[in-house]
């Protein structure tokens, strides 16, 4: 559990460690490194020493995992998780094994939903049991399919009983209004962020939540889900420079050659290219990982979108192409994705289309990303579904993708307290499709896209929504659609409030 807060600032010259300045120094600059305090650098510093362990036979000859496996079987007996009994006739035990996590500042507790199915799994290593004996459980442990229901049931019924209300438009989100005060619960799994504007009422509920289940505070809001946050009364900025390094080493990357850009601004791959991969689990394995790593890296979107393609029967050339992802995430691994407190609360979308970009299908792909002010807070790169059969309708079909994001997205905001009256800009390029969306005519040509234009036409109507034209050249969200060159892939970059520090 982690409360949402701001780190100390510290003043006077960047000490030790501290990302240098490589260029002249800007207003974006001195934000970013203000949020750099000593303690999250230190903080910072020891996450990336930290590792995780593969298997049973590292943690026992580990002092410290020793003590971490007694711990959670000592929770695990007194939530009473399961019992020791003889496997019933007829019955199959399921697979159980140790899976070794670091949460900084954690015990380590798992949080355990009651189950209502019977299901049996051997004793966990370590755990002694007369022969024959299985483990009938009695809630559900992590990884078995039932937990997340089962969990998530649990924590809903407990939450909901402290006046919290699940957000119609985001099940994870729970919300509780009390005398023009606002409490925000994000729910991950077992992990949860907790923010507001009502401290006491914010105290209140950690205190009952650890009362209710086996959970600990960890205290202000620096690390989740592999996620760095570093934070100052100016703002957030977000981070995976750990995950990246464990991402490096998990492709066994030596050469320490960098890319200037994710992926080839000429290259078309297709499933034909090269030779087929004779293990394809390590390029899944990456090209997973890499599709978590776009959650702070929207700059790669578009290129983990393409190889992602292949993931079915990956080839030698597909790997190169991943192998050039990496490279140049090793020169851009302490890349930052800003959020300025000082932004406004006002939504603006852009769209674009790549008109049948995709060599072998002949199909379009799809880019739009949304600010809420200065704040990127949602974006995708995605091959649309059908074919188009002009750009202005590949177009079209990108602006009705966006304008449901945006429709959402004002919903969501509204569950938490901020009510967005105005229409949202959603810049578009193409005046073919801005003035398709205009028209309260259809015409030939457009009968086969009108569901998309009734749906834009709609939301421009009512006020959702407005089209404003963007040139080509500003359009954003064009990064999301195609390869770029060096400069051009920069300049979007930079549009979508990121920034490269220096190695921590």
């Amino acid at each position: 559990m982690a409360t949402q807060s701001s780190t100390e600032v510290v003043d006077g010259p960047p000490p030790s460690g501290r990302p240098k300045r490589n260029r002249k120094s800007t207003k974006r600059d001195d934000f970013v490194y203000s949020c750099y305090s000593n303690s999250f650098i230190s903080f910072i510093a020891s996450v990336h020493h930290l590792h995780e362990l593969e298997s049973y036979r590292e943690a026992v000859c580990d002092p410290l995992w020793q003590v971490a496996m007694v711990e959670e079987l000592v929770a695990l007996h007194q939530t009473q998780t399961w019992d020791l009994v003889p496997l019933p006739v007829g019955k199959r035990a399921i697979g159980s094994r140790w899976v070794y996590k670091i949460k900084t500042k954690s015990d380590g507790s798992f949080l355990n939903g009651d189950l209502n199915e019977k299901v049996f799994m051997p004793p966990p290593l370590g755990v002694s049991h007369k022969p024959g004996e299985v483990c009938k459980l009695r809630k559900a442990l992590y990884g078995l399919k039932h937990a997340p229901r089962a969990w998530y049931e649990k924590f809903t019924t407990v939450v909901t009983s402290l006046g919290f209300v699940s957000s119609h438009h985001d099940s994870a989100l729970f919300v509780k209004h009390s005398s023009a005060r606002r409490i925000l619960l994000s729910l991950y799994v077992d992990d949860m962020i907790i923010t507001g504007d009502d401290s006491v009422g914010i105290e209140s509920l950690k205190l009952e939540l650890a009362h209710r289940f086996a959970m600990k505070d960890l205290g202000l809001l620096r690390y989740f889900l592999g996620i760095e946050v570093a934070s100052s009364p100016k703002g957030y900025i977000l981070s995976q420079s750990k995950y990246i390094g464990d991402l490096l080493d998990r492709a066994r990357i030596t050469n320490k050659m960098v890319e200037d850009i994710p992926i080839d601004a000429k290259a078309k791959y297709t499933p034909t290219d090269g030779d087929p991969l004779p293990d394809p689990s390590l390029y899944r394995t990456i090209v997973g990982s890499l599709v978590y790593l776009t959650v702070t890296r929207p700059n790669i979107s578009y290129a983990v979108h393409i190889m992602s393609q292949f993931v079915s029967a990956p080839t030698t050339v597909h790997w190169a192409a991943v192998l050039h992802i990496l490279r140049y995430l090793w020169g851009t691994q302490f890349q930052t994705l800003l959020f300025p407190s000082t932004s406004a609360l006002d939504l603006r979308a852009y769209c674009d289309s790549d008109w049948a970009g995709d060599v072998v299908s002949r199909k379009s792909t799809t880019g739009f990303c949304i600010f809420l002010g200065d704040s990127l807070i949602s974006w995708r790169s995605k091959k649309q579904d059908v074919l188009s059969k002009s750009s202005t309708e590949a177009e079209y079909r990108a602006m009705a993708v966006t304008t449901s994001e945006i429709v959402w997205l004002r919903w969501l905001l509204a569950d938490m307290g901020v009510q967005i009256s105005h229409s949202t800009p959603l810049y578009c390029d193409n005046r073919s499709a801005i003035q398709i969306a205009r028209n309260s005519v259809f015409h030939e040509r457009t009968k086969h896209i009108e569901i998309d234009c009734h749906f834009t036409r709609h939301h421009l109507q009512v006020g959702t929504i407005s089209l404003p034209f963007v040139p080509s050249a500003l359009q954003i969200a064009d990064v999301f659609t195609k390869p770029h060159s060096g400069p051009r892939f920069r300049f979007l970059t930079d549009k979508l409030s990121m920034f490269l520090a220096a190695a921590l």
